[in-house]
């Protein structure tokens, strides 16, 4: 956070917060008065789930430069963890908190997909805001984060660089396994028989691709078609997503930020 950012905060004041306790990451984000974002923090998921959330807790109040004496703002929390945040006031899912996000930056409804580390949604928002419909998939790492990156240490190249590698590819090889188990030995039979790396990837975006689609399908896609969550910073998300769908698709600001910041506006309504 700049110098500049950081006053900016302090003008604004803290009027809330909202904490994503995810499998790969954690957000923590602070809303104003007026519901806008003032101040956010990310970092890597520490399986000391309790003592990350009171540090994560007590840099929020210190970059903001709020004393303890009036350190007094509600907190919600969502996400994977959401149970063990012992400081929420609330604990709430990510789809509501997702929906909530997403809805205030875009301020339209539409189909919403979040493709996280650990599980991916597809979640209808209704012109209004509301959630009217949603599938998951919690049950299996394929069509998920982690799904890309099982693979990307297996065939040695950073998770950064997997969407930018899978779009260079010149064609594209089938992963027929829905299984993350099976896909990983299928990966290893094609590098066996000298299939490209970049080929590889690009079939195994699209696997990812086409198990969205098909949650998307469940769901009956109402344009436009948003994307939130980490996963979507991979290029080749919402360029392949375009492509299987045939529609725009649409990113806020800070896709990776929405579940938190979700959870910090329904912790301002609590101030009421």
């Amino acid at each position: 956070m700049t110098r500049d950012e950081r006053r900016m905060t302090v003008s604004r004041g803290v009027c809330a917060l909202g904490i994503d306790v995810g499998s790969t990451t954690v957000k923590i984000v602070a809303v104003d008065a007026g519901g806008d974002l003032a101040w956010h923090f990310l970092e890597q998921a520490d399986p000391r789930v309790e003592d990350q959330v009171a540090r994560l807790l007590d840099r929020a109040r210190k970059e903001t430069s709020q004393t303890s004496e009036v350190w007094d703002v509600p907190l919600v929390a969502t996400g994977y963890g959401r149970k063990l945040v012992r400081q929420a006031g609330r604990q709430v899912t990510e789809i509501t908190c997702h929906a909530r996000g997403v809805y205030r930056e875009l301020a339209h409804g539409g189909t919403l997909v979040d493709i996280g580390g650990q599980d991916s949604k597809v979640i209808g928002i209704s012109p209004k805001g509301d959630v009217v419909d949603f599938s998951m998939n919690d049950k299996c790492a394929a069509g998920t984060g982690r799904f890309l990156e099982n693979t990307a240490s297996r065939m040695g190249v950073p998770l950064d660089r997997m969407g930018q590698v899978a779009l260079a590819a010149s064609d594209e090889v089938s992963i027929s396994s829905t299984c993350t188990v099976f896909a990983e030995s299928e990966v290893i039979s094609l590098i066996a028989h000298g299939v490209a790396v970049e080929s590889i990837l690009r079939g195994l975006h699209r696997s990812l691709i086409r198990r969205i689609v098909a949650m998307i399908r469940t769901v009956g896609l109402v344009p436009p078609l948003m994307l939130s969550g980490g996963v979507v910073q991979n290029q080749a998300i919402p360029r392949m997503l375009e492509q299987e769908t045939g529609e725009k698709v649409v990113l806020p600001s800070y896709p990776q930020l929405m579940g938190a910041y979700g959870a910090a506006l329904i912790a301002l309504e609590m101030r009421v």
